[in-house]
């Protein structure tokens, strides 16, 4: 299955419905919708009632609060009162996972209820059922049934729904025929979209959420065209979940937003970041402002292009060690002065001294075999303009895309050049990045550079830390337990840990981790190897240690 962009010279956004959020409306022609979501337990209101302030403070749109319990969904009624006592009008979201009567009591108190398909109806236990046609339509049948109620009250009290589609935390039925891939993420969607439009309720919105930044998007692209050949135009929630903190996160996150809001996707977003969650509102706002302060642009003539939703790198002839099946390749400018730590073979350091690569005149007849060629865009088009000119080429050269900066905010250095890099990393289209800023290091620029190829997922250069960014159902202190496991693990450059502060997606998510730890109770750790569980119920105070053994003991422990 592919689509086609009429233009991708011109930015425009997709053209979404409007749906009703208290009075905050998103899709249509309203801005693109930031918002964030507090990690207090929902029964302790003053906490709540004052991070839900301080988010809004910080610019958020929207709150979402988790509500595990039905007794969390009847307090939100009470926090909703205090804020609006206080002056603060802001819609609020319940975060809704595996009890429907939790979510017909907070459709009836919050603006927006946020449902899980993978876990909403269904028991997962990560097993490999097989269903036949007849069986998968009773499936549907009973989870329409189990729908039905939620749609009703929805549509009595003027609430919206997301359907949040996780990676993490697909149905045994939709794992079973299509399983842990883009295409099941989006039919997971569509089955539910499918009983809300049989029930007539259209105040919906969809979002596809993975802390791989490729299905992240893959997935939000399929689920797009599917909806687009159903007639069905939803506005979309953009995030990558479980990014992680600190630089991590934001790199990730810039990663795969960037790439959809750089084709005009999506109406709402989250930066899921693991720390306070009024820190994640800057960052949303700087994504979100690279692209909404350009204009439709008219000047170029139309380029059509044919998208298709899986991951495929442009075929190219290996020269000077860029391309062909060459790992992706980090130039970088200096001056002879600086010294470079710890720069992988393969890489290049340009001296003044050296000449520079042959650069491309935009041509339908190039042909500049042998080559290798620097691209860099200053249309207000970026990415679509180096996209048309790579299409048109004749020959495969190796292409390096060249980016020079003069920000001197380290956060917004990093998230323009995550949004610049990024959608032509996650599709395969170039072989090396080229980032020169002269207010920072040529080891800072380097790192960037690596940090960007690695939220892409193509080159690992350090241990990865899959984390959620905390919420109600938080089981421990996130933030301090993953310094500690980063102070242990961070030299462990082939691995990717995920840390999760509660059962939702633990399980799930973990099979895009090595290792996992989750916590599974009050002070108690279960760990994963992949998705498979090794040790359950450990005491907090000797999970981290007991992960330690667990890596030993599979042969991934190398010593620092």
């Amino acid at each position: 299955m592919s689509t086609v962009i009429e233009n991708i010279f011109s930015y425009s956004r997709r053209q979404s419905s409007v749906v009703n959020v208290g009075d905050i409306p998103m899709g249509g022609a309203n801005p693109i919708r930031i918002q964030s979501m507090t990690n207090t337990p929902t029964l302790d209101t003053a906490a709540t009632v004052a991070q839900c302030k301080s988010i809004i403070d910080a610019g958020a749109d929207y709150v979402r609060i988790t509500t595990p319990a039905v007794r969390d969904a009847e307090n939100l009624g009470e926090i909703k009162k205090q804020l609006r006592n206080a002056g603060y009008s802001n819609p609020l979201v319940a975060d809704v996972h595996f009890n429907p009567a939790v979510a017909e009591v907070a459709a009836r108190l919050v603006d927006k209820v946020r449902v899980n398909p993978g876990n909403y109806v269904d028991k997962k236990k990560f097993e490999h059922l097989g269903f036949t046609d007849n069986e998968y339509a009773l499936e549907m049948e009973r989870i329409h049934s189990r729908v039905s109620p939620l749609l009703a009250v929805c549509k009595q009290y003027g609430t919206a729904i997301r359907i949040g589609v996780n990676h993490g935390s697909l149905s045994d039925r939709i794992m079973s025929r299509y399983g842990d891939t883009p295409d099941g993420m989006a039919e997971s969607a569509m089955e539910f979209l499918r009983i809300f439009e049989a029930e007539g309720f259209r105040q919906t919105v969809i979002s596809m959420k993975s802390s791989n930044t490729r299905v992240m998007v893959h997935s939000t692209r399929l689920l797009i065209a599917k909806m687009e050949a159903a007639g069905m135009h939803y506005p979309v929630h953009l995030g990558v979940t479980e990014a992680g903190e600190g630089e991590d996160g934001i790199i990730k996150s810039a990663v795969g937003i960037g790439t959809l809001l750089a084709e005009g996707i999506g109406e709402t977003i989250r930066v899921s970041l693991t720390g306070s969650p009024e820190q994640e509102i800057p960052v949303a706002k700087t994504i979100v402002n690279y692209f909404t302060n350009r204009q439709h642009d008219n000047s170029s003539d139309p380029f059509q292009l044919n998208r298709t939703f899986e991951y495929n790198r442009r075929q190219s002839i290996e020269n000077e060690g860029l391309g062909g099946n060459k790992s992706i390749k980090v130039i970088i400018s200096k001056q002879l002065t600086e010294t470079i730590t710890n720069l992988a073979d393969g890489d290049i350091v340009l001296s003044d001294e050296k000449p520079d690569y042959t650069r491309l005149v935009y041509s339908n007849e190039t042909n500049e075999q042998g080559k290798t060629l620097v691209l860099e865009s200053a249309h207000n088009q970026q990415s679509g303009e180096i996209r048309a000119k790579i299409e048109q080429l004749v020959d495969r050269v190796p292409i390096i895309l060249q980016r020079k900066y003069t920000e001197t905010l380290k956060e917004v250095f990093q998230i323009k050049a995550a949004c610049y890099f990024g959608p032509l990393l996650i599709d395969g289209l170039i072989d090396g990045i080229w980032l020169d800023n002269n207010n920072f290091s040529a080891d800072e620029t380097y790192q960037l550079s690596l940090n960007i190829l690695q939220a892409s997922r193509l080159r690992m250069s350090k241990t990865e830390y899959i984390s959620c960014p905390s919420c109600g159902r938080t089981l421990f202190d996130l933030s301090a337990t993953t310094a500690k496991i980063r102070l242990r693990t961070n030299h462990l450059k082939h691995l990717k840990i995920g840390i999760m502060g509660c059962i939702v997606n633990g399980p799930g998510e973990m099979a895009d981790a090595d290792y996992g730890y989750v916590g599974t109770g009050v002070g108690k750790i279960t760990l994963y190897k992949s998705k498979n569980i090794v040790k359950r119920n450990i005491p907090e105070n000797e999970a981290v240690e007991e992960l330690i053994n667990v890596i030993k003991l599979n042969g991934d422990w190398i010593d620092p």
